[in-house]
């Protein structure tokens, strides 16, 4: 059985299974959080299938959505042309070097955060704020260390729906997230195919965010949980910081 990385089969479905988190309501509360702020042009790390990065454009930003996945970018590029909503997309790694030129405001939303190794965390902050003006904005989440330990830790997810099943078997080890992703997705003939992948995240406290930020160059100005939900029993810890100082 061929065990493949992380959405190389589940990015044709991500958006589809996820649509239970109110992306309408979501991509509101980001773009509120931007408004405080004189910008134009940004960049949305771990873009996936292009949502917000679709969302941002059509408020009148000059967004461009960024991937570690070449087949999330495939999707992202074929819902632009769906939706009419055009924008670049580029394939890249974060922790290993920053983008081609700069952007007033950067972003990281759903999880992006919690798949960077704790050995990295400095390496892609440091690259993002490479990618910011002085005074540009990083606007980011992570899944709480409580939502893995009470809600992921050693259970099995599943979603079971009449052309796709989805299975998630969640292992916590200390600090390190193994999730072993099942998909049985129904072809053409009705005869379901099976596809197989590995997802791995990593817990991280606001602490260490926080302590990450200040060590690359950036200004927290605010945590709070999901939506600007109650961040001590909120499944999601969203953080505002500015850069700070540099060009």
């Amino acid at each position: 059985m061929e065990r493949k990385a992380a959405y190389a089969n589940l990015a044709n479905w991500f958006e589809y299974l996820n649509d239970d988190c109110d992306y309408e309501n979501w991509s509101q509360y980001l773009i509120t959080k931007l408004e405080g702020f004189s910008l134009k042009t940004g960049l949305d790390i771990g873009c996936g299938g292009g949502w917000f990065t679709r969302a941002f454009k059509k408020h009148g930003y000059e967004a461009t959505g960024m991937d570690i996945s070449p087949e999330m970018l495939d999707y992202a590029q074929e819902q632009a042309l769906k939706t009419g909503v055009r924008g670049e997309y580029i394939l890249g790694d974060i922790t290993s070097k920053k983008p081609p030129k700069r952007f007033d405001f950067v972003t990281a939303i759903n999880d992006c955060v919690n798949y960077i190794p704790k050995t990295k965390l400095d390496a892609a902050f440091k690259n993002i704020n490479g990618a910011l003006p002085k005074g540009g904005v990083f606007l980011f989440d992570i899944s709480s260390k409580r939502k893995f330990e009470q809600k992921i830790a050693n259970t099995v997810c599943a979603d079971d729906r009449e052309d796709i099943t989805y299975l998630s078997f969640n292992r916590v080890n200390g600090d390190e997230v193994t999730m072993e992703v099942t998909l049985f997705v129904k072809r053409a003939d009705g005869a379901f195919e099976r596809k197989d992948e590995t997802h791995l995240q990593y817990i991280y406290t606001e602490e260490e965010i926080v302590a990450a930020l200040q060590r690359n160059g950036f200004k927290p100005l605010c945590v709070e949980g999901h939506l600007g939900e109650d961040k001590t029993t909120s499944d999601r810890i969203c953080f505002l910081a500015q850069k700070e100082g540099g060009k």
